[in-house]
């Protein structure tokens, strides 16, 4: 569940700031990315966990109302459900704390009891607000049945395990890609740089998405700047949720990664001009517009 604060600007150590507002949505990377391929087209079933708690109930539902196939939610008793405050100011931008609660009790044999619908699949998409071993068991099940893997590295790994990289693609945004490579990321050129080094580091393709500079994608040696789609950023929480979820259906249904990248930033954009997180989410149609508006 994310706790939404809006400010004029967010806070540095040892300051206190009067909020605007308040405000409860469901969340959850791994949720919101579930929300977000649903909402792009595709059939998704979610993996993960809830605690026993009143903020559970919401969580699961929501995911089904976007038409989520939710039989591997477990629900953990005396647990807590994952829980993010989220500070957002006056031009969008944001600052998280995450409390992964019930999510670090899903464990490999979760993972296990869910192969035959991994290797049902076109794509198994993952995020880091789960223990390391449970990635690591989804990408190793992936991989054995020749199943498409997308990390989104979020948040970024204190100490990085590099066999978390052995993945088709990994897109993770500019923090994200500094704190992987240890490379300064601010502009196109230091993007390629951290790409190169991701993709050396086990990651067949690599997109770093940059905000209003674009995403950038390497493909083997071919590195592509794919510009943003210009939007009034209002809250950016579920932008980068939202560009994986439609990255990976697009890529899935088409095999064109250039052009998935492309629906994806359109897809990012709405996310970015609404509050919220899966409720900001746009649908097929509505990103497609965005990309036809771009086109013109």
């Amino acid at each position: 569940m994310d706790l939404v604060l809006r400010c004029d600007t967010l806070p540095v150590a040892g300051q206190t700031l009067i909020a605007q507002s308040s405000s409860e949505f469901c969340g959850g990377k791994g949720a919101n990315q579930a929300v977000a391929a649903s909402l792009a087209g595709g059939n998704v079933a979610m993996l993960g966990a809830v605690g026993d708690d009143a903020f559970a109930t919401r969580l699961v539902d929501n995911m089904k109302m976007h038409e989520v196939d939710c039989d591997g939610v477990q629900r953990f008793p005396e647990a807590a459900s994952g829980l993010a405050v989220i500070a957002v100011d006056a031009v969008g931008q944001n600052s998280i704390m995450v409390v992964p609660g019930a999510n670090s009790q899903l464990s490999t044999n979760s993972v296990q009891a869910a192969e035959t619908r991994i290797k049902e699949s076109d794509c198994l998409i993952m995020q880091l607000e789960i223990p390391s071993e449970t990635i690591l068991e989804g990408i190793s099940i992936a991989r054995r049945h020749g199943v498409r893997v997308v990390l989104d590295p979020a948040p970024a790994p204190a100490e990085l395990i590099p066999s978390l990289l052995q993945v088709d693609l990994i897109c993770p945004n500019e923090t994200e890609a500094t704190d992987l490579t240890q490379m300064p990321v601010t502009n196109t050129t230091e993007a390629k740089a951290a790409a190169k080094k991701l993709q050396a580091l086990g990651a067949k393709n690599v997109v770093i998405t940059m905000g209003s500079q674009g995403a950038l994608l390497l493909q083997d040696d071919d590195a592509t700047i794919v510009p943003a789609v210009p939007v009034d950023a209002i809250d950016t929480t579920a932008a980068g949720d939202a560009f994986a979820g439609a990255l990976a259906v697009r890529w899935a249904q088409t095999g064109d990664l250039l052009n998935a990248v492309r629906f994806a930033n359109a897809a990012g954009a709405i996310a970015a001009s609404r509050t919220g997180a899966q409720n900001s989410i746009g649908t097929k149609q509505e990103i497609d517009v965005a990309m036809l508006r771009q086109a013109k």
